[in-house]
């Protein structure tokens, strides 16, 4: 690991002050980061530890019925915070079907949109891979394919995001809360990260020395509490990233779907949410006739990186019916004891 410096800073505006000099990384937990410095991925010359700075670790309702969690709220004391967990379910169940117990009691909500892709070719720094180095080449491309991008994919990257979490924010319309030298501003979460396009080093809408502060979800996703999952299929049940998930809300207005959610993982660089499948099953009563037609607009222009991802196409499909499925039934009550898994009893 290259040696660095090490800063703690006091405030947000010294810690922003402090990430606007070149070559420096923001550190949280480090359950990514780290990782990462040790196998010499990445290598910044200067850490700014945002750790203990003030004002970023609760949870807080607001008074338009909206909550803003701050960006060091640690993962399980979200997915375990009563109020929360009843309200945004299917946030809670991503929440708890992400990394082990150990990693959720150190990572962080800001940590968890900052999260890099696990591509094999990626996290192997003797790889080419324009993600770490621009220009020398993408070497996923015709090799092994199988957990790679169905969606949004480029001849330069063919990533996709890791995060459970970003799944249902991105369902939810949550928007990310950021500050730096320009002051504050604010991103949807589905423009937060980036598609790869011609330029994969450009991961998020961040700008130089920029930080998250907080996540905030809006008051009108409070209503899809009673009839909201997310499901996850992963290589195996415990510590494993998805091959593909999908988070799944609806409203339900007698017999009818008032209102739908549906936002997959696995598929591309970025958590993909459809909003025509959504608006397919608006006013359609629920049937898997409906599921199936939302679920196939979802997958529509899914083009896969070689043979080994070809399935990922049909299993999104799937996973998408079968949250759909689920949600209708009902939120249970509890979260299954294998959160977001199509094993787990409801």
């Amino acid at each position: 690991m290259r040696n660095f410096d090490y800063i703690r800073p006091a405030s947000l505006p010294e810690a922003v002050a402090a990430g606007q000099q070149p070559d420096t990384a923001y550190l949280a937990a480090g359950t990514n980061l780290v990782d990462l410095m040790k196998g010499g991925v990445t290598a910044p010359a200067r850490i700014v530890d945002i750790t203990r700075l003030p004002g970023l670790s609760s949870i807080e309702q607001l008074p338009d019925g909206g909550t803003r969690i701050g960006a060091l709220v640690r993962n399980s004391d979200l997915a375990y915070d009563p109020a929360f967990e009843k309200t945004y379910p299917m946030v809670a169940e991503a929440l708890l079907a992400g990394a082990s117990a150990q990693l959720r009691n150190a990572a962080t909500v800001g940590g968890n949109l900052m999260q890099r892709t696990r591509c094999p070719f990626f996290t192997d720094a003797v790889s080419p891979c324009n993600k770490r180095a621009p220009g020398s080449g993408c070497a996923a491309l015709g090799h092994a394919t199988r957990i790679h991008a169905v969606q949004g994919w480029s001849e330069h990257c063919i990533a996709t995001n890791p995060s459970d979490f970003c799944v249902p924010l991105a369902a939810l319309d949550a928007v990310v809360e950021i500050a730096g030298p320009d002051g504050a501003r604010e991103v949807p979460l589905t423009a937060f990260h980036t598609l790869p396009g011609d330029h994969p080093e450009h991961e998020t809408a961040l700008r130089p020395a920029e930080l998250i502060t907080a996540v905030r979800l809006p008051p009108e996703a409070a209503a899809f509490q009673g009839h909201a999952r997310y499901l996850k299929v992963r290589d195996r049940t415990s510590y494993a990233f998805a091959v593909v998930s999908a988070a799944a809300a609806l409203t339900l207005d007698g017999q009818k779907i008032g209102r739908a959610r549906l936002a997959f993982g696995g598929l591309a660089l970025k958590p993909w949410r459809v909003e025509a499948a959504e608006a397919a099953l608006a006013g359609q009563a629920p049937s898997p006739e409906a599921y199936a037609k939302a679920a196939a607009l979802a997958l529509d222009g899914a083009k896969p990186t070689g043979e080994a991802n070809a399935f990922k196409i049909e299993l999104a499909r799937r996973v998408a019916i079968r949250a759909l499925t689920l949600a209708a039934a009902g939120t249970p009550a509890r979260i299954p004891a294998l959160p977001a898994s199509p094993f787990g009893i409801v």
